[in-house]
This record gives C-alpha cells, structure tokens and sequence, in this order.
C-alpha cells in the first residue's frame, strides 16, 4: 500500500510538473493567425491580442496585478500603413512583404513611371531624393514612432531579375501621435514570502500589417514566448510558491521596448521587492540549446542555472552572453535588478518577416526550458 501510494504522489508532482504542449500550441497558432494580424497597429491587432491576454490570464486564476484590471495603459507615437500597398517595378506588380516592404518610418506616396536615377548596384532614387529603392539580400520590417518627409521601398535582391528602372508606387500610411495600448500584468500571492517577487515577462506586440493584405505572423518573435509564459503562469496558478509569482506580457517591444520602459518608471510596486526577472523573447526553437543574456553580469544567478540544467540534462547548451539592450529585460537590468533574457537557438531563420508562422515552429525545447526554469525559479526560493 505504501509502495502504491508512493508511485500516486510522485505520479500526481510529475504530472502538475508538466507543460501542456497542446495549450503551447494553441497560443502560438491562434497569436500568430490573422485574427490578430501581427499583434500590430492596423486592424485593432494589438487590442484584440490584449483582451485575448487578460481573459487568458483570468482563466488561468491569474490575479491582476493592481486593482481589478490585468491592463498597464500607456501610448506613443507611431507611423502605420493600413491603406493601399502598391509597387510595380519595370511594369511588373510586385507582392508586399515577399518582394518589397516599405520602411517604416515612410510617407505615403503615389506616383506613376517615375523614372529611378542609379547611386550604385543596389541605391536608387527618384523625385529628388523623395523616394528611395534599395536592394537587399533580405526583408526585414520594424516600427518607427516617427514619419519621415521620404519614401523607402526596399526590395528583394532575389525577386529582381533587371536593373530596375521604373516604378510606379500607391502607398498609404497614417502617422498616430498617441496609440493607445496595454502592459497585461498578473501575479499569484507567494505563500511565505509575499513581498519577494520572481518576475516572468514576453512581449506580445509584433509588427502589425503592410497594407490590406499582409501582416507579419510573429510566431517566433513573441507568440513563443507568450505561450511559455502562459503555461508557467498556469502552472503557478496551481502550484503558488514561497514567493510571489508575477508575469507582464508586454507591448511596444518592437518599437523601441517601451511597454518595458514605461512599466518601471510606473511599477505598481516598488522593483526592490524582484528578485529576479527572466524575460522570454524568441524562444520558439532550441535544438542547439539557449542562450542567456546578462549571464556574464549575474554570474553566481547563471552558474545556478546553467548547474540546473547539466545535472538534469535538459537542453545541449546553454551560451553565456554579456549585458544587452535587445529585449524587455533592458530596462530592470539598468535598475540593478538581477534579469535575464533568455532566446533558443537553431531551428528556422524567419525572423521580422512574413515567413514567421506558427506552422514552422519546431518549439524543440519548449519542454525542457519549461522545466529548466521551474527547477531554477525554485531554486532561486530556497526550495
């Protein structure tokens, strides 16, 4: 009998233990889907994928963080293109985000058979420098907070077959002083020790639309991260700790980390009571393990984690990286709070671009990361 029950508790710890790989997938396929079109600024985007968050965070037992609403509200400034899209080059149409992408800090411009004047190989330019035409060897989109007085049309090295002469461009953009958007912040109470904090963070914002009919996935780059935050936060939800367990997913990551920023100039409790904080960005691959930013700063927090994962064998490789301002945790690491980022390596390259889908995201370490950083967080408690 003792036997029996024994193998039942250990059975019933593994199993709370788990991940539910099939939650991981549902998140990463409904954030990145076209229902919430990049997570952006065009087609409500990143409303919908804040409201989407906030009953997540509900139907996970997630208390919020301050008052009864999950939103941190704050806004910026931001150059967006929800109208047409339209670029023919030498007389032959060309598709958004496959064969050109407009740079985002671009005006609208309508112009037809503008003849392009040739700086070298891969510089043009039209309309007294109004309008610009690069090649490159891949399309890479972002977010501007501002609206420049020219045009940038970049083009894809590989989709060109002629020296481009031509171009006729339709492009719309509009320029918003001040969008409106949302921090979604939660917590479970910690048990004996409350006021002690283990912060776990994603963005949720991507790059939103180009135009009518391309948006940007962002499958990887953070619908990943989102989606192994939730999973903790479920975890948790069911299993509180000694400390509390917190979670920010947020936005304004791709224009310039300014969720984050605003979240510490603005904490709705003091940032002395973090412990630590592990940011989760691109974390969607891992068949050739981790790397950790600021490991080389919080050196006895890393040898921590890295002595988790080799006595467990978690992951093939953890890389050690220096201090970084390339994701959220930026802004606590110049508040001198011990911080993390934590991304996976290997696996596909889409990164910025239309081909950032969840249909193509291996999430080979999405099992062993989970556990690696339940096993690290209870460390850092003392359990």
């Amino acid at each position: 009998m003792k036997v029996l029950l024994h193998t039942l508790v250990i059975f019933i710890i593994q199993t709370s233990c788990a991940q539910d790989m099939q939650y991981a997938r549902e998140i990463v396929n409904k954030l990145s889907s076209a229902r919430f079109w990049g997570r952006g600024y065009t087609k409500d985007g990143m409303k919908e994928a804040t409201k989407f968050l906030s009953k997540e965070f509900k139907k996970a037992g997630i208390q919020p963080m301050k008052g009864d609403s999950y939103l941190q509200s704050f806004s910026y400034p931001v150059n967006t293109f929800p109208g047409k899209m339209e670029v023919e080059l030498n007389g032959k149409k060309l598709k958004p985000g496959k064969d050109f992408i407009i740079s985002p800090e671009s005006q609208g411009l309508k112009a037809k058979n503008t003849l392009l004047s040739p700086k070298d190989s891969t510089h043009y330019s039209a309309l007294q420098n109004k309008l610009k035409v690069t090649l490159h060897k891949k399309l890479t989109w972002g977010v501007s907070q501002q609206q420049a007085d020219y045009t940038w049309i970049q083009l894809d090295s590989k989709q060109v077959r002629e020296k481009p002469q031509s171009i006729s461009i339709n492009i719309e953009n509009k320029f918003i002083p001040s969008f409106q958007t949302a921090n979604v912040c939660g917590m479970v109470k910690g048990k004996r020790k409350p006021d002690s904090i283990i912060l776990i963070t994603a963005h949720y914002d991507h790059l939103g639309g180009m135009g009518k009919k391309t948006f940007f996935p962002g499958a990887n780059d953070n619908a990943s991260g989102v989606s192994l935050l939730l999973n903790l936060a479920s975890y948790y939800s069911k299993n509180p700790q000694p400390y509390t367990m917190a979670f920010i997913c947020f936005s304004g990551e791709e224009a310039g980390l300014v969720g984050s920023k605003f979240f510490t100039e603005h904490p709705p409790f003091p940032l002395s009571k973090i412990r630590f904080l592990v940011n989760l960005d691109l974390t969607g691959t891992g068949d050739e393990g981790i790397t950790v930013v600021n490991a080389k700063v919080f050196k006895k927090d890393f040898d921590l984690l890295n002595s988790t994962n080799k006595s467990a064998k978690y992951l093939p490789k953890i890389t050690e990286r220096g201090k970084s301002s390339n994701s959220d945790h930026h802004w606590f690491t110049e508040k001198n709070i011990p911080s993390f980022f934590i991304y996976t390596l290997g696996g596909i390259k889409a990164y910025h671009d239309i081909e950032d889908k969840a249909l193509t995201l291996p999430l080979a370490a999405y099992p062993s990361l989970f556990k690696l950083l339940t096993d690290f967080n209870g460390k850092l408690m003392g359990n």
